[in-house]
């Protein structure tokens, strides 16, 4: 489980396509320092809001320090990972730790969709599926690109953001022009309450 509040900015070092015991994927590497402080192998790190696990790890000659995830094809399809490049920067948070406060909001890193930026920071717009909308509510929270952010002046199909300048200089919003491709995680008690009423909703509907 992770807040939504980033605690690096990581640079990705390589991604190639990888086999493993699970079948076709992806290896990325990133360099990162702060996010591997307590991380050892088979530790969760979310990347841009997606938890992925730390497979390998290691120090170049220049002192960098850089660890390595594996990426599913599900995992790729569902996110923006597979677009991830050499260079590119992206968010990164451990999980959150136990007695922790809970700065942001409660955030699995399990992406429901990707989304599109309409407006870049401060004046963030970004553009998802309608089906996905229906788990927004007025100054509710969502995650993009693993921040937790509070969604205001909803349409159909999009909703805004402000951005303050902190969030904009240690994350990748203050980057990301329209167009850009970024990763969406609705509220998961949206997404149970949901589930629960489904049942009710059902029997009450007329026949």
């Amino acid at each position: 489980m992770f807040t939504g509040i980033v605690e690096e900015l990581g640079t990705v070092l390589d991604s190639r396509p990888h086999t493993s015991e699970w079948g076709e994927g992806v290896r990325l590497t990133i360099a990162a320092s702060v996010v591997l402080e307590g991380s050892g192998l088979g530790a969760s790190i979310a990347v841009n809001g997606c938890c992925l696990t730390l497979v390998e790890q290691g120090v170049l000659d220049d002192g960098t320090t850089w660890w390595s995830t594996d990426v599913s094809d599900e995992t790729l399809a569902r996110t923006n990972v597979g677009g991830l490049r050499a260079g590119d920067r992206v968010n990164l948070e451990r999980p959150m730790a136990l007695g922790d406060r809970l700065g942001g909001h409660i955030v699995l890193g399990h992406v429901d969709c990707t989304g599109e930026i309409v407006s870049a920071a401060p004046d963030l717009v970004v553009r998802i599926p309608a089906a996905n909308m229906r788990y927004l509510v007025e100054k509710g929270s969502v995650t993009v690109d693993g921040i937790s952010l509070t969604a205001f002046d909803l349409t159909d199909d999009t909703f805004r953001v402000a951005v303050i300048p902190h969030t904009a200089e240690v994350t990748t919003l203050g980057v990301k022009g329209p167009g850009a491709t970024v990763n969406i995680e609705t509220d998961v008690l949206a997404k149970h309450i949901e589930r629960l009423v489904l049942p009710y909703r059902d029997a009450a509907a007329p026949h």
